[in-house]
């Protein structure tokens, strides 16, 4: 019994300590490149029909696939950390250069 306590002590320490590590590396790979000036958002994003993409749970830039789903997750979907400096642009690094 008492190594099943022990076990189960040393999953949820591991657990605490992973999620603290992603947010750490999430914070880190959000907040590079946030020197750059801040540009107007562009038109085209402002015409994207929102059928296209829908609000199915993710949160993160490496989970879109282009720079206009980004926008449409960052617009209309809650809980989304894609917008580091929250400047309105979505995935500066990857998706919307």
């Amino acid at each position: 019994m008492k190594k099943l306590i022990l076990i189960a002590i040393l999953v949820a320490v591991g657990w605490q300590g992973y999620a603290k590590y992603q947010g750490r590396h999430v914070a880190l790979a959000s907040t590079q490149g946030s020197a750059e000036p801040t540009r107007p958002r562009s038109p085209i994003a402002e015409t994207i029909p929102s059928q296209q993409f829908k609000c199915d749970g993710r949160t993160y830039c490496s989970q879109m696939t282009s720079c206009q789903e980004a926008t449409f997750f960052l617009q209309n979907c809650p809980g989304v950390k894609m917008d580091g400096n929250n400047d309105g642009i979505p995935c500066e690094k990857q998706w919307c250069k």
